[in-house]
């Protein structure tokens, strides 16, 4: 409890964590984390032992994980003989002309160190892994925003069957400082490529239309799928683009790449993965060939 409020007082709204874990201990944690004395005394009235959840987004945090690799690292990162997430960020910092982004909050963890910084105010970042996807920034280097959190200071782990405390670095400042502006620019998402075209057979303008309305429509839809749901919505929407295909009225490459563009926002967000996406639009789009969406009668 000491921990939660410390970490409120801060403005940081927090919640529980299970015992000697980083598993929320409650649903829906980025919605209902707070700063509230009270709410934070009935959690942890419950079980003392809980540990502290951090959301970033809400905190107005973009924190930064730096953990040992897993593995021989591959690439040019194997090339630079690194093992650690820390000297990967020291890289991307010497290749970009700018300091190692050292001086700021930190937290030290049981493989490595969690650097916080103040979140930009005119965009919303959200969570990288590793080298995946197009703003991960390398091995070794999670990023955590909107849709992530952290294990705050003051917690336990049991490592190796012994405690490990989560504790600021005496050696950084007390407090955050703003994310330099080419970490900024490194994890901004890139705006949306323009739609690609949709390849027709029929030649009719009333079908292009609709079909590339449709295009959009489910793009969006998968874009905007909350976590918890995201599954469902993907497959959905292959399904019912699957079903346009069937009718030969659209490329399957062209709904398969407009689908997997709009699904990658969501990578490194509660787990999600682009592999996982991959197989709920083969799986709906396969599913949709087979019930052909009739055209006819559709557009007035």
């Amino acid at each position: 409890m000491n921990a939660a409020m410390t970490a409120a007082l801060r403005g940081w709204p927090v919640f529980p964590l299970s015992p000697r874990s980083k598993i929320p201990a409650i649903k829906q944690w980025e919605k209902v984390a707070t700063t509230d004395r009270d709410q934070l005394q009935d959690w942890w009235t419950i079980d003392p032992a809980r540990n502290v959840g951090i959301a970033c987004g809400p905190a107005g945090l973009v924190v930064i994980d730096l953990d040992n690799l897993r593995g021989r690292a591959s690439g040019i990162w194997g090339d630079e003989g690194v093992h650690h997430g820390r000297e990967v960020l020291a890289l991307l910092a010497h290749w970009a002309g700018e300091a190692d982004p050292v001086d700021t909050y930190t937290v030290l963890t049981p493989h490595g160190e969690h650097r916080y910084f103040l979140a930009p105010t005119d965009r919303r970042l959200r969570n990288t892994i590793g080298a995946t996807g197009r703003r991960g920034l390398g091995p070794g280097v999670d990023v955590r925003a909107w849709g992530g959190a952290v294990t705050a200071a003051g917690s336990v782990r049991l490592v190796g069957g012994s405690p490990w405390v989560y504790r600021p670095d005496p050696r950084r400042p007390d407090t955050p400082v703003p994310l330099p502006l080419w970490l900024v620019t490194r994890l901004t998402p890139a705006p949306p490529a323009p739609p690609r075209p949709i390849r027709l057979r029929f030649g009719d303008s009333r079908v292009d239309a609709y079909v590339a309305a449709a295009v959009r429509g489910e793009a969006g839809n998968v874009a905007n799928a909350i976590p918890g749901s995201r599954a469902i919505v993907v497959f959905r929407a292959a399904y019912k683009l699957g079903g346009l295909v069937g009718a030969d009225v659209l490329d399957e490459h062209v709904a398969e790449h407009a689908l997997r563009d709009a699904a990658r926002v969501h990578d490194g967000i509660d787990g999600w993965t682009q592999t996982e996406a991959r197989r709920h639009i083969e799986n709906g789009l396969a599913r949709g060939r087979k019930h052909p969406r009739p055209i006819d009668g559709l557009i007035a």
